[in-house]
């Protein structure tokens, strides 16, 4: 009782105490503020003013960028993925050439503006976009879009792995880096692309580990139940993965082209070159209706001639992911690598 007592006497004097002290520090000096974190904005600076715009480089020189734009159109078949990973919304796309799983392509509110043969750009312009991302086949409207949306800024990741300032297995590689790094500045996620680069660099080391140096490929295309040659540097998809991992080619022509069906090259004659693996894109399971695709893997197996190859008889064959021919990211790279380092390996 007398301890309770004595609190009640002394507490009144204390509080009034407190209250004169904390007066005159209002009046007198500033409070003292807790240490700023790392998240926190720079002295001066709030979270309002943090960078409204970005700079970054495409094929066309420098573009300023707003970050975080809310109209976006995406038309570069190798940034739907990783867009779709990152929560990105999209006004338009073009969903006649996208992945059937797509996310873009079952959600209603992203308008199709249709093929790179024909495409609806009324729609690209009606979207009335702050971002529009060009990219692969839809590189030669780049100027037309740009007139049709004067306002938004237009990036274009488009590039050529016959590029002559590089190797074109330099020209992948980099080329599909520095999109990555693009979309990471403009879309405020620097860390989730850096964590994508380096998944893909390991997917790299491990699948040009696996490799013996020795080895013959061969890499083909199945088209509408055709195998065509997909030649070594230039060859699609394929081509620029035997200087990536040295891969030694079982058949180089002349005058191989980046043909998206592949070159017309007798399947006697990739017979004949007895490959020690044989690497299959398969067109049809991207772009053709389950009724009218031929599997590519049918195709492989029962072709009389390849059937006394080191490459068949030995079971050494590897198929790109289904979908790469629409879907040709980062992300399809570094699962074909990633298969392609474990079955190289076993």
């Amino acid at each position: 009782m007398k301890k309770s007592a004595l609190l009640k006497l002394t507490s009144a004097p204390v509080l009034a105490a407190m209250l004169m002290l904390s007066a005159c520090s209002n009046s007198s000096t500033p409070a003292a503020q807790p240490e700023a974190s790392a998240a926190a904005p720079a002295a001066g600076t709030t979270a309002a003013e943090a960078p409204a715009t970005v700079e970054i480089t495409d094929i066309h020189g420098k573009v300023t960028v707003p970050v975080n734009p809310e109209k976006v159109v995406a038309l570069d078949n190798r940034t739907f993925e990783t867009l779709s990973d990152w929560g990105i919304k999209l006004a338009a796309a073009p969903k006649t050439v996208m992945p059937a799983d797509s996310p873009y392509v079952a959600d209603e509110s992203v308008q199709n503006i249709g093929d790179h043969r024909e495409p609806n750009l009324e729609i690209l312009a009606a979207a009335d976009p702050d971002l529009v991302i060009v990219g692969q086949r839809f590189s030669g409207y780049y100027e037309d879009i740009k007139k049709l949306v004067p306002n938004a800024a237009v990036v274009d990741f488009s590039f050529d792995v016959s590029e002559k300032s590089a190797t074109p297995g330099e020209n992948l590689v980099k080329g599909l880096e520095d999109s990555t790094v693009n979309l990471g500045k403009i879309f405020d996620k620097t860390a989730e692309a850096d964590a994508l680069i380096a998944k893909f660099d390991d997917s790299i080391a491990k699948a040009k580990a696996a490799y013996n140096g020795t080895d013959k490929v061969m890499s083909v295309i199945v088209s509408g139940g055709d195998i065509g040659f997909a030649a070594p540097h230039y060859g699609r998809v394929w081509g620029p993965m035997y200087e990536i991992f040295g891969w030694t080619p079982a058949l180089e022509v002349a005058a191989s082209s980046t043909d998206h069906q592949g070159d017309d090259i007798s399947v006697e004659a990739i017979a004949q070159s007895n490959p020690d693996w044989i690497f299959v894109l398969d067109r049809d399971a991207a772009i053709a209706s389950e009724t009218e695709a031929v599997p590519a893997q049918d195709v492989i197996d029962k072709a009389p001639a390849l059937k006394n190859t080191k490459a068949i008889k030995e079971g050494h064959t590897v198929y790109a992911p289904n979908d790469t021919y629409t879907n040709e990211s980062i992300q399809t790279y570094i699962e074909l690598f990633d298969n392609l380092a474990a079955t190289l390996a076993e």
